[in-house]
């Protein structure tokens, strides 16, 4: 099987998608002359041309309303935002107008419409370019979320996003365009709302989703030198979430911690810990533990960083913690 870096399996999709439907274009900043901030459309305009591929102004708020509009009348636009940390001028389009479409129109219209850039933190940054938005997205009712860095789960569920009829928010990682994975050559499409287990283990679970699997899975290859085994489960999708797959290892491991880049208040991880108390609390031999980012914003200083962000050591602790062993 070959091998893709992320950005080429996201082209990939698009490239197939647009190939495959006339209605399905796509819009924003840089994406067209300067072939994606990410290189994500690199020769996407020569092919398509400027009315498929649309460079926008700098004004997320604008072109997200106009995304929002061409779905609600018979088109599939796929609005790509340079970062998530930008799209928070847009959210009044995507929480107020794409999110309760269907609701408000007493199901007369939908809204198929694909939003998509890089979330998270990506090295210097500071404050207003590091956040992590999966959590607040996954809040909203009428929104899917999907979040991932592997090559083929991207590819797959992005095109799956395309021809979804709801509003779909897809996460990537700015560190993680150039990752490398084994990606198909035939057509496929990954399902939404499906976990994927990325390492069997039987005495603890480790959850996380999008870069913080690299971080879950480097922690479990230290553990299992130390004689635990740790299966890793990455989620994909945040809305719906997978409730099911994390409810069945807990009841094999009996032990959970959660790798989440978020904030810890209302968290994803925190929704994590309700649904396990609350499906397999009588299977689990240690508390729910959490390795979150630092509640404050993202300092500037490498040092700071490296405090602030989850990394296999801080997963290592947690695993050793309700294995109830010595750290």
């Amino acid at each position: 099987m070959r091998e893709l870096t992320l950005r080429d399996a996201l082209r990939e999709a698009m490239s197939e998608e647009m190939r495959r439907d006339e209605s399905v274009f796509l819009m924003g900043e840089e994406v067209g002359e300067y072939n994606g901030a990410y290189k994500v459309s690199k020769g996407m305009l020569d092919e398509f041309g400027p009315r498929r591929v649309i460079d926008t102004p700098i004004a997320e708020l604008g072109f997200a309303g106009i995304g929002v509009g061409a779905a609600m009348n018979g088109l599939r636009p796929i609005i790509e935002f340079m970062t998530w940390n930008f799209a928070v001028l847009a959210f009044d389009q995507i929480v107020n107008n794409a999110a309760k479409t269907l609701a408000q129109s007493a199901g007369q219209f939908k809204c198929p419409i694909v939003f998509r850039g890089p979330s998270g933190a990506a090295g210097q940054l500071a404050q207003q370019h590091s956040q992590t938005f999966e959590s607040w997205l996954g809040n909203v009712p009428g929104l899917k979320v999907i979040s991932c860095i592997d090559p083929a789960d991207a590819k797959g569920l992005l095109k799956s996003a395309i021809r979804d009829d709801d509003p779909i928010c897809v996460m990537e990682s700015e560190l993680l365009y150039g990752h490398k994975g084994p990606v198909p050559e035939e057509e496929y499409l990954v399902p939404i709302g499906k976990a994927a287990v990325r390492r069997e283990g039987t005495d603890v679970t480790i959850v996380s989703f999008n870069k913080m699997v690299l971080v879950a899975l480097e922690a479990a290859e230290q553990l299992g030198k130390e004689g635990i085994s740790a299966e890793v489960i990455d989620l994909r999708t945040i809305r719906p979430l997978d409730h099911q797959t994390i409810i069945n290892s807990v009841r094999k491991t009996n032990r959970i911690v959660v790798v989440d880049e978020s904030w810890p208040f209302a968290g994803i991880s925190a929704e994590i810990a309700y649904e396990v108390q609350k499906y397999a609390f009588d299977y689990l031999d240690a508390p729910v533990t959490r390795i979150n980012a630092a509640d404050t914003s993202l300092p500037y200083a490498p040092t700071l960083v490296d405090a602030y962000l989850p990394n296999p050591a801080k997963v290592i602790k947690g695993v050793k913690e309700v294995m109830y062993a010595k750290y």
